[in-house]
């Protein structure tokens, strides 16, 4: 019975440990570049800069415009008053009066009044394609494809910042598991003291104050593992949350590989023109200087040709008709006020090309930064592993001298202490030299 037993909690363990996934960072990364918020707003941008350049590029082409009216008035738009004698010549008025009897002839001498287009219906249909703006129109199209190139290093620069924030929660994740295997650890070593100190307390060898500081060591371990567990329920929460898991049933995997910084380091010099902020600076000024072309373009004349169809019956008679056409517009009174614009335009132009040599400085004084927090945390890393010696070696050497007594139970457990603080310095270091390495890989631009 026993044996069955012990084989449905062996199958039962196997099965919740298969059901659990492993996730590496590269993952993690991956998920949440396609779940958070972040950078589902900047695909939406990158969309909308795409059709802005698609609007853009309509302005290439003829604009085409129909219109119509229909329209009844009170009266004829055109009156008139004709006199019939006064456009017959002399000599016919004199044959007329000797041969068309008297009433025909007092008939025309009266005025006859004549309205026209009382009523009526105009519809035209006109083509117009611009031949010369000024430069408006390319520059324009230039424009537009300098926003789709900025909201694409947007996109960017948002997956660099999820990547950096997937990347904490991770290492902070892997940091409580090692801290709980060091804890692991040290239970089992606190657990060998604490069998060894009870044989010796029964034996008379040992002190039952000492078997009380051990027992006192074991229930301070216990208290850092539920925190330790708190805190590792509490990071697999954030990461189901930002990477879009369904649920904390994971476990992360990661490669204990450390590179050497030699490895990483990069010419600033050269790196600054692959780093995302730098193309954006470029974008900006590339922008103004755009801008204050099409400012400078509204002074220029406009330049365009077209054709139209047009049909009236304002005379109750059908009438269509085609036509073509050229036009040419010089802006007088509006070059005052774009003269002023364009000397706008200039300033923030020299704007954006002084924030470019400014922020460029910026950015290889943060890559220099970066890269100092790389060695730093490399250094303290090789500390670290230094450290685990040397207190490895002071916990056998006080181990071997309490077995013979020679030394307090007090010294034995600091060595312990020591020996697990040590562990947990090298857990810190190698997760703050994961973090710096990142930090300087998106500093450089990579």
């Amino acid at each position: 019975m026993r044996h069955w037993l012990s084989l449905v909690v062996a199958v039962t363990a196997f099965v919740m440990c298969e059901a659990q996934p492993a996730y590496n960072l590269e993952q993690l990364c991956d998920s949440a570049r396609s779940c958070n918020i972040a950078i589902r707003t900047a695909k939406h941008d990158i969309e909308a800069a795409k059709l802005q350049k698609k609007e853009a590029r309509m302005n290439y082409f003829p604009t085409v415009s129909a219109s119509g009216m229909w329209f009844e008035a009170n009266k004829g738009m055109a009156e008139m008053t004709l006199k019939p004698q006064e456009f017959i010549p002399s000599d016919l008025s004199q044959m007329m009066a000797q041969s068309l009897p008297p009433q025909v002839l007092a008939s025309m001498s009266r005025p006859i009044n004549v309205s026209m287009m009382k009523n009526g219906v105009i519809a035209a249909v006109t083509a117009v394609q611009p031949i010369y703006a000024g430069g408006r129109i390319v520059n324009g199209n230039k424009l537009a494809k300098v926003g789709e190139d900025v909201s694409l290093l947007k996109l960017e620069m948002s997956e660099n910042e999820v990547e950096k924030t997937t990347q904490h929660y991770f290492w902070q994740l892997v940091s409580l598991y090692e801290k709980v295997k060091t804890v692991k650890a040290s239970e089992e070593l606190l657990g060998t003291i604490s069998k060894d100190t009870e044989v010796a307390l029964k034996a008379g060898l040992a002190i039952r104050n000492d078997l009380l500081q051990v027992q006192l060591r074991q229930n301070e371990l216990t208290s850092q593992k539920m925190k330790l567990n708190n805190g590792i329920s509490m990071l697999k929460l954030l990461l189901c949350q930002y990477c879009g898991l369904r649920d904390t049933a994971f476990t992360v995997s990661y490669n204990q590989d450390v590179p050497l910084p030699v490895q990483t380091r990069q010419d600033h010099d050269l790196a600054i023109l692959n780093t995302t902020e730098y193309k954006l600076l470029n974008k900006q000024l590339e922008a103004s200087e755009l801008q204050e072309r099409i400012t400078r373009g509204k002074n220029l004349p406009t330049v365009s040709v077209g054709a139209g169809y047009n049909y009236h019956n304002l005379l109750d008679k059908n009438h269509s008709f085609g036509m073509v056409f050229a036009t040419v517009s010089i802006p007088i009174s509006d070059w005052w006020t774009n003269r002023h614009a364009v000397n706008r335009n200039k300033i923030e132009s020299l704007k954006a090309r002084e924030q470019l040599n400014d922020n460029a400085q910026l950015l290889i004084i943060r890559m220099q930064n970066a890269w100092n927090g790389v060695e730093e945390a490399y250094n303290q890393m090789q500390l670290a592993k230094l450290s685990i010696e040397q207190a490895t070696e002071n916990l056998r050497v006080n181990r071997d001298l309490y077995s013979v007594g020679m030394s307090k139970m007090s010294d034995l457990l600091e060595a312990q202490l020591l020996f697990q603080q040590a562990c947990d310095m090298r857990t810190d270091a190698f997760i703050e030299y994961q973090n710096k390495m990142l930090d300087y890989k998106q500093a450089i631009g990579e």
